[in-house]
């Protein structure tokens, strides 16, 4: 196997890999797009909502701001020592004040963690007419993409070089190559990305190796 860059910006990656088969581009293609944990806004309570919008649309345009995720601080809810109940370790506390006249963006969100925000500071949640106020507490947690897709963590695909001959019968896909191009949406570099998604499929195959292990 061969791993080549071709080219690294601050959100998209983009290299080429040699020695793969369509199969295993694939799997590294599905988990980052599925099993990467991303911090994302679960749930919200109301303190006061003048706007125009309801609570759920409003609650619905949170959910989908991407915050900058620190795996490494951070659980997710079904891997932390709280069981699930809550914790500093597993989840986050953010609150949005704002009264108009003015358009509310994502950037009025404070997070109780200075290096949990807003990926993007300028995107709209709604718009406040003059005296109107909107005031939320909100709590933000780490999930996976393959249970709601405000977890995703960006875009993946590939291309395979040369054209889809490999696929015919006898042909040797280790002559083909894949070329990777990985966006982000800001969460997690393109580069944490894929090391976080080939280290939660090396994590699913050795359970499957220690349960064939229980088989008797």
């Amino acid at each position: 196997m061969d791993i080549t860059l071709v080219e690294k910006k601050d959100n998209v990656l983009t290299f080429v890999i040699k020695g793969i088969n369509p199969v295993i581009a694939n799997t590294i293609r599905r988990s980052i797009i599925s099993n990467v944990p991303t911090m994302a806004i679960d749930e919200v309570n109301f303190l006061k909502n003048d706007s125009a919008l309801y609570d759920e649309i409003v609650s619905h345009r949170l959910g989908l701001v991407p915050l900058k995720t620190d795996l490494k601080s951070y659980n997710l809810t079904e891997e932390c020592t709280c069981k699930g109940q809550g914790c500093p370790k597993c989840q986050l506390n953010l609150t949005l004040k704002a009264k108009g006249p003015c358009i509310v963006y994502s950037e009025a969100l404070v997070s109780a963690d200075p290096e949990i925000k807003p990926s993007f500071d300028k995107l709209p949640i709604t718009i406040l007419a003059d005296g109107q106020k909107l005031e939320i507490e909100a709590v933000a947690r780490l999930g996976l993409g393959k249970t709601h897709a405000k977890q995703i963590p960006g875009i993946v695909y590939y291309k395979a070089y040369p054209d889809p001959e490999f696929l015919e019968e006898g042909k040797d896909s280790s002559k083909t190559d894949f070329m990777f191009i990985i966006e982000s949406f800001g969460q997690l570099t393109p580069k944490e990305m894929l090391e976080e998604g080939i280290r939660r499929f090396d994590k699913k195959i050795d359970e499957v190796e220690k349960a064939l292990k229980k088989v008797k």
